[in-house]
């Protein structure tokens, strides 16, 4: 391609606020995924199996629901653009249902309590649906560029990593400072003004963004499907994405449960999670490089490999010093960095490839069933997480202090080590089959 129609980069302006938005999902992907399991069966009392089908039924919503969210933003006609304006009607609809999922009524009926956690966590998962689609169809319109896109998840991946470390770290410390149910309905109202922050800086940073005009493609939501579904690249990508979603799920379901049950330490879910995303905010940038010189799929095979022996090694937190199995979560935490940036990366070119051979604009409906897929993967995380728990004999209770069997805190272990460094292992059997490089993007 010649220098004349090489795309120009994108502004500073436009990248960091693009990335903001990562605020938004950062919050609620991580704070459900790492909180709820532990407020249904340790404050509200409920089975383990059932928690984690209160925990995994709004987000298999979101697979049905994501698709649809994608082709109703390819045909939104605004003068702010297809995308913007869900970024900020979804995003404030977001914070608001999601402070409600803790902030139930205190009442002598555990269903009625259950009831009120799904119902909620339901209208979030609607609304998040309706943010995050649109939000991650973005970079295919923003630019062109196959190199440039790297740049643009570079941003968002270190926004993301911080925003898991800041929601991470300081939920469970929210909780405990205020302590029992309060704590829990304190930390959802704190987490819903950032995820409120993040869409709102998101809508005004991307403002008089560079959008690239393509007509929506014709035909109906099932017949794009079906072209989607056909394209092999993106089917290889969007299950290797999955099954690490997946493992992701399960490593932050197991967090709080690691903390307690194994290491026992006071504060060892906050050291946890800055152990995790740490390493990420400082060694995104060194993937990005890193990817630029062997290529994203190159790179994202050996962030995938980092984070697999990351999850192996810490499957010897019963018996080794808490140093070490941070240190392991650390190592998962270099991986993970990779495995963001990549993967997100790859997404529009697989959208732009199939847009340049069409004409036609299917990013939304591509992006919808790629966050089906991840939303699915970090649904049955936790619900992957709540079966291992049950396997293994663990106690619920109301307001904690039970005593788990041994069984139990070893299929907390398990569930966080051996179960997630499985997937991601397995992943790879998809990832070393993809084909799309810098010269398909850039011809």
């Amino acid at each position: 391609m010649s220098t004349a129609t090489r795309p120009a980069p994108l502004p500073t302006r436009v990248r960091l606020g693009y990335g903001a938005g990562s605020v938004a999902t950062g919050a609620f992907g991580t704070v459900p995924g790492l909180m709820l399991l532990p407020y249904l069966t340790d404050e509200l009392g409920v089975a383990a199996l059932v928690a984690g089908v209160v925990v995994f039924a709004p987000k298999a919503w979101d697979v049905v629901l994501n698709p649809v969210a994608g082709r109703i933003s390819d045909h939104t006609r605004d003068p702010r653009g297809p995308r913007r304006p869900w970024l900020l009607r979804a995003g404030l609809a977001l914070a608001v249902t999601f402070a409600l999922v803790f902030a139930g009524p205190d009442v002598d009926s555990r269903a009625v309590e259950t009831g009120w956690v799904l119902v909620c966590f339901l209208a979030a998962a609607t609304a998040y649906a309706f943010f995050q689609v649109p939000y991650v169809a973005m970079p295919a319109e923003l630019t062109s560029s196959y190199d440039e896109r790297t740049r643009l998840m570079t941003w968002r991946v270190a926004i993301l990593a911080l925003t898991i470390m800041v929601a991470g770290a300081s939920a469970p410390l929210i909780r405990d400072a205020v302590g029992g149910r309060d704590g829990y309905r304190v930390m959802g109202v704190v987490m819903a003004l950032i995820i409120a922050t993040g869409a709102l800086a998101a809508y005004r940073g991307t403002r008089g963004a560079p959008t690239a005009v393509l007509e929506p493609s014709p035909g109906g939501l099932r017949e794009q499907l079906r072209v989607v579904a056909a394209a092999r690249d993106f089917r290889l990508l969007l299950t290797t994405f999955v099954l690490q979603a997946l493992a992701t799920g399960c490593m932050l379901a197991g967090v709080d449960y690691l903390a307690g049950e194994v290491l026992g330490r006071d504060g060892a879910a906050t050291i946890l999670f800055v152990c995790f995303v740490g390493p990420a905010l400082v060694l995104t940038p060194a993937w990005s490089w890193l990817g630029a010189r062997i290529g994203k799929k190159h790179g994202y095979l050996a962030a995938s490999v980092v984070l697999a022996c990351g999850a192996l090694l810490a499957a010897t937190a019963r018996s080794a010093p808490p140093s070490l199995v941070f240190a392991a979560v650390a190592l998962v935490g270099v991986g993970y960095a990779g495995c963001q940036v990549f993967p997100l990366a790859m997404l529009p070119d697989a959208a732009a490839v199939d847009a340049r051979r069409t004409g036609s604009n299917r990013a939304g409906v591509y992006t919808g069933v790629w966050t089906a897929g991840e939303t699915l993967g970090l649904a049955l995380g936790p619900a992957a997480f709540a079966v291992v728990l049950a396997l293994g004999g663990y106690v619920s209770s109301q307001g904690g202090g039970v005593v788990q069997p041994d069984s139990a805190v070893s299929a907390i272990t398990w569930g966080f080590s051996l179960l997630p460094a499985a997937l991601t292992l397995l992943s790879l059997a998809w990832l070393v089959r993809y084909d799309i490089d810098a010269k398909d993007v850039d011809a």
